[in-house]
This record gives structure tokens, C-alpha cells and sequence, in this order.
């Protein structure tokens, strides 16, 4: 099968491995439209009987630098009274019955980092960037990391990443755990695929019992954790430090907060 879901390809090869491929190079900005089309090309995938696992890959430079606030894509803007219309669609990933391995080649920041984590595994090469930087913007994180990160990371490293907001390698990533494989810049791709074949390799009838067992919580999960989040995020947003963190970040110096 070859698709197209808006800028999201998908392409199944003769192993069984479906590539998903986003094309908003070269930081892969997301919004509700890409969040959505994703989310489409899943329940494909679940439905077709010669996809067993599934590769999430970008286009370009990075794997995804997170939520376009800006409207860079000027696909869909989010909207400025919340993310809920977004989250329900990240939800829809959570509900997805196809092992997914992400492959992680730049950098996986803010709602990037809760999109990698809502794969499977990770393969990621030595200059990936990964970064939980919400308390730098003076915001609370989304995309359900409340729940996905402690369950990759553990609890206590989850807290260092999110209070800090500090951007690690993929060397450090595969350290805690974060990266299930480290690969080179020019093979994460394929070794991505190689560990998708692997698991289309097992009867798939078996892979999507134990996948439900083992994760088949996460929906409901992430569901109940989005609604805070966004909640926060909403509150936080219209305070001065989130001002703050905003137009540091965009004139590359350190934040001034006040706490207000």
C-alpha cells in the first residue's frame, strides 16, 4: 500500500513494515491537521493485513520540533484558547493497535518529544536532541508526557527533565533510557526498519495481544492527562513569564521570570 494522508506518506514494504513518513521539513512542525493525519494513517495501518509494525520517520533536518504555534505549516492554527481539539487526536495515536518505532534523527522538542514517546521504541542517532523545555517557555508540558515520560524514564528522572527543560543527546537519551537504540546519523532509518521487521518477524495475532496487555492502558491514560494539561496550559499562558519565555526563546538568551 501507498498513501497519502495530507502530509503524512505511508509506504509498506514486502516485510510486513509500514514507513510513515511526515513532510513539513525541515522542523516538522505539527497542528491539529498533521496530529489528525497521523492519526489516519494509524487506523490504515491497523486495518491492513500486510502491516505488522510501522516506522515513524520525518522529512528534512529534524523529527519534529513540536506544536506550530506559529502557524509555519498554515495548515490548521492551533487554537489560542487551548489544545483540546489537538489532543484528541493525540489520543487517537494512544488507540492504535500497530507496534510503531519512531526514528529519531534531529531533534524531538516540547510536543516532538510526547510525539516520540508515543511510539514503541526509539531508535535515534548521536545528534538527536531531545528536550521537555516547557518550564523554559513558563509552561506546563502536553501531549500526554505527564504519562508517557515517567513510563520510559521512571518518575524521578521524568521530574529532572521537566523541571529543567534541559536538551540532552541521543547519547545521553539511550543512557536512561529514553532511545531503545542508538544508531549512526545515516542508518537510523534502516535500523529502525530492521527492528520493525523484527517484530513483524512474531505472529501478529500474539504481538497485538501482548501490545494491548502491555499498553493498552495508555489511551485512557493519556486521555485523563491531556484534559490537566491542557487546562494548565491554558491558565499558564497568560502569565507574564510565559511572555517571558516566549520572547527569550525567540531572541536566543536566557529567560528573566518574575513569577508572575
Amino acid at each position: 500500500m501507498s498513501r497519502r494522508f495530507g502530509d503524512v506518506s505511508v509506504e509498506i514494504g514486502t516485510n510486513f513494515v509500514a514507513e510513515v513518513e511526515i513532510h513539513r521539513p525541515p522542523a516538522n512542525f505539527f497542528d491539529v491537521a498533521l496530529v489528525r493525519d497521523l492519526a489516519e494513517a494509524y487506523q490504515a495501518l491497523d486495518a491492513d493485513p500486510s502491516c505488522r509494525a510501522a516506522v515513524l520517520c520525518s522529512e528534512g533536518k529534524h523529527f519534529c520540533a513540536g506544536a506550530d504555534f506559529n502557524a509555519q505549516s498554515s495548515a490548521e492554527p492551533l487554537d489560542p484558547r487551548g489544545a483540546a481539539s489537538l489532543y484528541r487526536e493525540a489520543v487517537r495515536l494512544f488507540q492504535a493497535a500497530t507496534p510503531v518505532v519512531a526514528a529519531v534523527q534531529g531533534a524531538a522538542v516540547g510536543g516532538g518529544l510526547g510525539l516520540a514517546c508515543a511510539a514503541d521504541f526509539r531508535v535515534v542517532a548521536p545528534e538527536a536532541r531531545f528536550a521537555a523545555n516547557f518550564a523554559r517557555l513558563g509552561f506546563h508540558q502536553g501531549f500526554g508526557l505527564s504519562v508517557t515520560l515517567p513510563s520510559i524514564v521512571g518518575a524521578q528522572r521524568s521530574l529532572e527533565l521537566l523541571y529543567t527543560g534541559r536538551r540532552i543527546t541521543g547519547e545521553e537519551a539511550h543512557a536512561i533510557g529514553l532511545a531503545d537504540r542508538l544508531a549512526p546519523l545515516g542508518r537510523v532509518r534502516s535500523e529502525a526498519t530492521a527492528l520493525a521487521a523484527e517484530i513483524a518477524g512474531s505472529a501478529p495475532l500474539a504481538v497485538r495481544s501482548i501490545r494491548q496487555t502491555m499498553r493498552g492502558h495508555l489511551a485512557g491514560a493519556v486521555a485523563a492527562a491531556v484534559e490537566r494539561e491542557d487546562a494548565e496550559q491554558v491558565r499558564l499562558r497568560a502569565t507574564a513569564d510565559f511572555a517571558e519565555g516566549v520572547a527569550a526563546s525567540a531572541g536566543r538568551r536566557a529567560p528573566r521570570f518574575l513569577g508572575r
